[in-house]
């Protein structure tokens, strides 16, 4: 792209940039988790309607920039020659007329039309939901329970949601602070956790495979490092990871692994903590179970690796400043026997 300027000089520089706009502008769209890449029929039908928004404004921008450059174009070819353009009687008002309140009516209608159609459609699922998540957001965590009428049944897990394949799943979302979004790009639109109200949701993946979610409302200094991952399985895998999680905490194997487990009932670990078949119930913190299940650790914020893990049980505060994990003072010997306990719970 060339700019020439009033003095005859050509300027080069806009042709890169536009290039790298294009170029960022397509690797934002095709990145997980864009919603322009949907794994599943609401999530296509939000994204077909952004398309839809998205050419419909383009088109609006093109037209009322080229309204805006041809007359000032003519104006100025007038001044330059000294003419002074004719003004026909009635035409402004006739242009207001059409341009400004008939034509964009039609197009705000038409929007306004598809956008409630959209709505409606994936507000519902098309079949009754097998069975309902409660979702709590916390600062900044999701806690993720999936109840049961035998109470024993029923088992929670942090940040991690597991779906089977194509089957819708209700939700139930609520906040235990602040407001927070619940969003998976791909798999739906977002739903809005309130503090002292429960809303409804559902979600549905069409395909296998690893979505991430995140939370869409500012919720304070670590809302970018809320989220979560909805792990869609085939039914089969679905109910064995189900059966897993129902199952109390495996004992230790070893010595080590025992004075982890040990080391974690008698240190400040317990009071915020809960792990299933132990002495640790504290309800402060995310339930850890079976955290060495899980993919990321800080609601997707690190992998989960040992070394990762023991970074953040000595000073989480490195990590995601501002969250409630105070830092812990261990001596080497207590920290190495606590990560490996914590590593052995699948």
């Amino acid at each position: 792209m060339r700019i020439v300027t009033s003095r005859g000089r050509r300027t080069r520089g806009l042709g890169p940039l536009a290039a790298v706009l294009v170029a960022w502008s397509a690797f934002a769209c095709a990145g997980s988790p864009s919603p322009m890449r949907p794994g599943s029929e609401p999530a296509s039908q939000l994204a077909n309607l952004g398309w839809l928004l998205t050419i419909v404004g383009s088109i609006v921008i093109v037209i009322i920039a080229v309204l805006l450059l041809v007359p000032g174009i003519r104006g100025w070819r007038a001044g330059r020659a000294g003419a002074i353009p004719p003004v026909h009687s009635g035409d402004g008002e006739r242009w207001i007329v059409i341009g400004g309140i008939a034509i964009p009516l039609v197009i705000l209608i038409g929007v306004f039309a598809v956008t409630a159609a959209t709505l409606s459609k994936t507000s519902h699922p098309p079949t009754r939901a097998r069975f309902m998540i409660e979702i709590t957001g916390r600062q900044w965590w999701w806690e993720v329970r999936y109840p049961s009428p035998d109470p024993q049944q029923t088992f929670v897990t942090a940040n991690e949601i597991h779906i089977p394949v194509g089957e819708p799943i209700a939700l139930r979302v609520k906040s235990a602070d602040v407001i927070h979004s619940f969003w998976v790009p791909q798999l739906q639109g977002k739903i809005d956790v309130i503090p002292g109200q429960t809303n409804t949701f559902w979600i549905r993946a069409d395909s296998a495979g690893v979505y991430r979610g995140q939370c869409a409302e500012y919720c304070g200094i670590q809302h970018a490092h809320m989220a979560l991952q909805v792990v869609a399985q085939p039914r089969a895998q679905f109910e064995s990871w189900v059966a897993q999680q129902r199952a109390p905490a495996p004992a230790p194997t070893d010595s080590l692994a025992s004075a982890g487990r040990d080391a974690f009932e008698h240190q400040a670990c317990a009071l915020c903590h809960a792990i299933q078949g132990t002495g640790a119930h504290g309800k402060m913190g995310p339930d850890l179970t079976h955290v060495a299940s899980r993919l990321m650790l800080a609601a997707g914020t690190i992998p989960n690796t040992p070394g990762h893990l023991a970074g953040w049980i000595m000073n989480s505060q490195t990590i995601k400043p501002g969250n409630d994990m105070p830092q812990m003072y261990l001596d080497g010997a207590s920290l190495h026997a606590i990560t490996a306990y914590l590593a052995t719970l699948h």
